[in-house]
């Protein structure tokens, strides 16, 4: 079943006054390292640092009393479960978070600040495995991407960008290129843009070693991956039917980047594009490289800048691990 921009408007709709409506802007320094023009939607500016605030806060907003009275659980890699946490907060809802002990510490930290119960366990697998046990003991679940409602939430983005962007064919993005951990927010943003823009080109970003979406398209269904990209906001175990769904009918293609890449991606968008973002968004612009060799120098590029959540220590401990500092 793919989510129709009916959805996610209705979606818009029930989260506005919940979260930010992020700028959309030119970036004529992307543009000169690029040679094309480009255009970034700041969702590193979103309430709670990452997109993951829409998904969260459309999905909340459909609790019953039951339901909230009980408490939600969530499994995540470190922005769901932030967001998850706050907005839980925000709307007075009980929330559980599960997380692998990989994922960032300073996301365990906002969780906990947040009030929500934390679980550090060893591995996604393991902490989707949790999640599902606390699910069955009577809490909602708030999945990362498997859920209409989430993708829905997610596909505001699109949305947003359509109305900022898009209005003049002439200068609209071409090429909008939308990092993937389990594809919800491709998904959304897919939907959206197929919806309002259906010439526009889109396509989704992975590192090495959370690959789950390319797997899932060469396998012909999801299938349990290997996780050891050191981007633990993309690590998925696999993504969804649904999810896969949407990537299989509306995006162009899956592009992998290495972890390397990503990270130099990240200190590329500090230098070029003068925002703070993490390796989930920074995978995009060697992938934007990529599109611009395959499409040509027509070609008009739109970045989801999706999350900042990363600290300083972290940034410059993966540059001296690759090697960066040049």
């Amino acid at each position: 079943m793919i989510v129709d921009v009916a959805q996610i408007e209705a979606a818009a709709r029930r989260i506005a006054g919940h979260v930010v409506r992020t700028p959309t802007v030119s970036s004529p320094g992307l543009a000169g390292l690029l040679g094309v023009p480009v255009t970034v939607k700041l969702e590193l500016l979103q309430r709670t640092g990452s997109f993951k605030a829409r998904g969260a806060t459309a999905k909340l907003l459909t609790l019953d009393d039951a339901q909230r009275a009980a408490g939600v659980v969530a499994v995540s890699g470190g922005n769901h479960g932030i967001a998850v946490a706050v907005m839980a907060q925000a709307l007075d809802v009980k929330a559980t978070v599960v997380m692998p002990r990989t994922a960032p510490a300073r996301a365990a930290e906002i969780c906990t600040a947040a009030g929500a119960t934390l679980h550090l366990v060893d591995g996604m697998s393991a902490a989707f495995g949790l999640m599902a046990s606390l699910q069955a003991d009577g809490l909602t679940l708030v999945h990362p991407f498997d859920d209409p409602v989430v993708v829905a939430g997610q596909g505001t983005v699109g949305l947003e960008f359509a109305d900022d962007a898009f209005a003049d064919e002439a200068t609209a993005p071409t090429d909008v290129l939308v990092s993937i951990g389990g594809g919800a927010l491709i998904s959304g943003v897919a939907a959206a843009l197929h919806a309002r823009s259906p010439r526009t080109r889109i396509w989704g970003v992975e590192t090495d070693g959370a690959s789950a979406m390319t797997q899932a398209r060469r396998a012909g269904g999801p299938v349990p991956v290997e996780l050891s990209s050191i981007v633990s906001t993309l690590s998925a175990p696999t993504v969804s039917q649904l999810t896969l769904d949407h990537v299989s009918q509306l995006v162009t293609d899956v592009l992998v980047v290495s972890d390397a890449e990503a990270v130099r991606g990240s200190l590329e968008l500090a230098e070029y594009a003068k925002v703070w973002a993490e390796p989930a968004a920074g995978c995009l612009l060697p992938a934007a490289g990529r599109v611009v060799g395959q499409v040509g120098p027509d070609a008009r590029i739109g970045l989801v800048l999706c999350g900042g959540n990363t600290t300083v220590a972290d940034l410059v401990g993966w540059t001296r691990r690759f090697d960066l500092m040049d």
